[in-house]
């Protein structure tokens, strides 16, 4: 008989310090399972070992998005096709138990039976930087937000005099000036009152320095996003804030996804079935990502200001729809149109450049006040 290379499925357990492999072959036959270094060459070494008992065709990969971030854009650059999978149900827990090899050979017999599809997002590009200047607008954000609650507190409990001092300004802001102008005595830090002016003081300062932060990353953040999709922050009511987190949820090899229907669902958008005997209805969503369906979600707030919107409103409420179903609705409509824009955007910053005989033509707007782009 004609020999026949062996084809090769690779599943990898991935963790912050080593990543555990296992090769089965075409028949579910396990070929080996083996530890290596998260390194740059722990990744070479991983690929060489998997490619050492035939043809690698396919390799799934659990974390691809965290500790197998590196791996994944390693495997991607030669040219391996690489699936992401989810951790391994709990009946298989139970059934098999745990550790390193098990899930790295689990994660490869999901590969192997199609029960992994998902293509991982890629993370070499500028979608990825605008994820990661996100990561830390929202750190600092949250951090100012705190400081101003400790600093909120902290006037309520200060000694009277000061809290006297400090009662003029109505908002926080305005106490926040007041306190970096404080002046306390080094030397007299047992006092309460020198204490407490030397901690307001010092809040008061961070919260000037996370505005400072916050300011430079929006910036940056301002500058990404319109390179990146100047289609999708065009539409009504889209800041660079909202049309950075639709990219950052998408990925930038949006074509991942199976259409308009998938970006929708991804989203927390889609319309779930809710019918029972006479009642024939369908509810919110309540899964995918949270942030970016808190993204459509004030993108729908436009409802307030836009004719469109509203006569939109008023059309679907007459059809007997209540109000959680018109947003619904609305933020399922702005899920079909970003998913369209930021499609066009994200190829058009595939090519790198724009064809020369590329004319941009502005449509009249939708029926919730969407205009349309297409090229």
């Amino acid at each position: 008989m004609k020999h026949q290379e062996t084809l090769v499925v690779g599943g990898v357990d991935a963790h912050a310090d080593s990543h555990h492999a296992a090769a089965l072959d075409e028949r579910g036959a396990l070929l080996g399972s083996e530890g290596f270094a998260t390194t740059m060459d722990g990744c070479a070494e991983l690929l060489r070992w998997l490619s050492s008992f035939g043809r690698l065709a396919v390799v799934g990969v659990e974390s691809t998005g965290c500790y197998a971030a590196g791996l994944v854009r390693y495997l991607r650059s030669q040219g391996v096709r690489v699936l992401e999978v989810n951790e391994p149900h709990a009946h298989a827990r139970r059934r098999v138990g745990k550790s390193d090899p098990i899930d790295a050979e689990l994660a490869a017999r999901a590969a192997l039976a199609g029960k992994a599809d998902a293509i991982p997002k890629r993370t070499d590009g500028i979608v990825e930087s605008i994820r990661q200047l996100r990561v830390a607008r929202q750190s600092a954000v949250n951090a100012r937000s705190a400081a101003m609650v400790q600093l909120r507190d902290l006037i309520v409990t200060a000694p009277e005099a000061l809290r006297e001092q400090l009662s003029e300004p109505q908002t926080i802001r305005g106490k926040a000036g007041l306190c970096r102008r404080l002046r306390p005595a080094p030397g007299e830090l047992e006092r309460p009152s020198q204490s407490a002016r030397f901690a307001l003081r010092s809040l008061a300062r961070r919260i000037q320095t996370l505005d400072e932060e916050i300011a430079a990353l929006d910036e940056q953040l301002e500058r990404l996003v319109r390179s990146a999709a100047p289609r999708t922050t065009a539409l009504l009511g889209i800041s660079t804030g909202h049309a950075g987190q639709l990219l950052v949820s998408a990925g930038q090899n949006i074509e991942r996804l199976r259409g308009e229907g998938s970006f929708a669902a991804l989203r927390g958008a889609s319309p779930i079935p809710a019918s029972s005997g006479k009642t024939t209805r369908h509810r919110l969503n309540y899964g995918g990502d949270r942030d970016a369906n808190r993204a459509l979600h004030l993108i729908a707030v436009r409802l307030r200001y836009c004719p469109r919107t509203r006569a939109y409103a008023e059309r679907r409420t007459a059809e007997g729809k209540t109000k959680p179903e018109l947003i619904r609705c609305l933020k399922r409509y702005i899920a079909r149109e970003t998913y369209n824009t930021l499609t066009a955007d994200l190829t058009s910053l595939h090519r790198q450049q724009r064809p020369s005989h590329a004319t941009t033509i502005i449509c009249g707007a939708g029926p919730i006040g969407i205009t349309r782009h297409r090229t």
